[in-house]
């Protein structure tokens, strides 16, 4: 089975989604199931984990709402305000709904570059085990050090991070971001996806050649035992199409054994927040 390890679905509010500007205007529409499955169709995907976007429980359970008309979401990360004093209370609440699998929040966007340290988000964190909920880790490159700081803490907690960490595509300092995710790769509990790198490069003039050399660090330090492909689509299609984003992994997956390339391409996102398949496949 093959998995789009991450994407987003919305309806779009010029007050809730302010991060798209005018650059970005072809994401000012509503992107939905029945606007994904096509994409997943076309390109050999035979489910998704969505990813939330607003930090709202109105919007975890929106995202659950849409598990049960979309059977090919194979389970939703979701916003929990991990700081909060109820936030056990709140866990709680999910604990029945089988396909909330991980829980993000959008650290990138955080003014304390040291917040994943912050006690009590630290607090927060200690809970998700108990529930079964992964944690996806969301930051740029200079968050880096503190993340390992923070995964050193909870070695029994299943980690995913995000886009890479957004490594410096157009400029920057590569080196400190590939010594970050060495560091980060150490912990045998942290995963990583494949995604968000097209939206790191320049928009138009991008080619895969431009983003293979951090393939090769991601490659490298967390293995293709722990890695897996994201697209995430829509916020991809400001620099690509759907395809175009998916096949730059897969044709670097060339060079691999086929265990290693169906491990990228789905088995490692199935045992990571241990996935079912649709009904409709499994009686298939």
């Amino acid at each position: 089975m093959h998995i789009d390890a991450h994407q987003h679905f919305w309806i779009y509010d010029q007050r809730e989604y302010g991060w798209i500007d005018d650059s970005m205007a072809v994401l000012r529409r509503d992107f939905l199931p029945a606007d994904l499955k096509p994409e997943l169709e076309r390109n050999g995907f035979q489910g998704c984990v969505v990813v939330q976007a607003r930090q709202t429980l109105e919007e975890t359970h929106w995202l659950l709402e849409l598990v049960e008309q979309a059977p090919f979401i194979l389970g939703v990360v979701g916003w929990v305000d991990l700081r909060s004093p109820r936030v056990w209370f709140e866990l709680e609440s999910f604990a029945g709904e089988s396909k909330l699998v991980g829980i993000r929040h959008i650290v990138q966007s955080e003014p304390d570059e040291r917040f994943l340290l912050q006690p009590d988000f630290l607090r927060g964190i200690a809970m998700l085990e108990e529930f079964d909920l992964t944690y996806d880790i969301l930051i740029y490159t200079r968050h880096l050090p503190a993340a390992a700081e923070f995964v050193a803490r909870f070695t029994r907690q299943r980690f995913v991070l995000n886009h890479m960490a957004k490594p410096p595509i157009k400029g920057g300092a590569p080196d400190a971001w590939a010594r970050g995710i060495q560091a980060l790769a150490a912990f045998p509990n942290v995963y990583c996806k494949v995604s968000g790198l097209v939206t790191e490069a320049d928009w138009q003039e991008w080619k895969p050649g431009h983003l293979r050399p951090y393939l090769d660090v991601a490659f490298e330090c967390f293995g293709p035992s722990r890695l897996m492909i994201g697209s995430d689509w829509p916020v991809c299609t400001v620099a690509t199409s759907y395809a175009r984003v998916m096949d730059l992994v897969k044709d670097y997956l060339g060079k691999y054994t086929t265990n290693e390339r169906e491990a990228v391409l789905g088995g490692n996102a199935a045992a990571f927040w241990r996935l079912k398949r649709p009904a409709k496949q499994a009686r298939d």
